[in-house]
């Protein structure tokens, strides 16, 4: 039985650095999607805990980003043919909270440390820590990505729910 989530986290990290672009080079490209990965990991896991809920998943679909395109502008362009096909494998609770990790540092590591519960286990995204405790070098790799205002609208999509999940408090804003 598949129980890989890597085609939802392999398209949603795409979303968010086409919807969020790294700083110029290929280093701050790496770092950008490195910190977006492990987001995106993170929330696919919490979201799809268990072995059947990615089995649900693969039978049903993530259902796409044609809600995260409308939110950030993207959808004023036809987004049609097979160059855009990985959109279908996109799913728009991950995508949102990835945003909230990556805006919120502090519930990355609740969020993070919440992984032993599920299936996936503790270790299910190695060494964390450029989502968990960025540095500087981090920050400059990513500062659309990691910027709270501009991930916003994305992140308020399914925050409340994410905070539910984990038992914290939402911060106002």
């Amino acid at each position: 039985m598949p129980t890989d989530l890597s085609p939802v986290i392999a398209a949603s990290t795409r979303w968010l650095l086409a919807a969020f672009p790294p700083a110029a080079g290929p280093l701050d490209h790496a770092l950008a999607e490195a910190q977006a990965s492990h987001a995106v990991t993170i929330a696919a896991a919490l979201r799809y805990p268990t072995a059947l809920d990615a089995e649900l998943l693969h039978l049903l679909g993530p259902g796409g980003s044609a809600r995260l395109d409308s939110v950030t502008g993207a959808d004023a362009h036809p987004l049609e043919g097979a160059a855009h096909a990985w959109r279908t494998s996109v799913d728009e609770t991950v995508v949102s909270w990835a945003a909230c990790l990556l805006a919120d540092a502090e519930l990355a590591v609740v969020a993070a440390a919440c992984l032993a519960a599920t299936h996936h286990g503790a270790h299910a995204v190695g060494d964390a820590r450029r989502l968990t405790i960025p540095s500087p070098r981090d920050q400059r790799a990513a500062p659309l990505l990691r910027h709270p205002d501009l991930l916003g609208p994305i992140a308020a999509l399914h925050r409340e729910v994410l905070h539910a999940l984990l038992g914290t408090a939402p911060v106002d804003s």
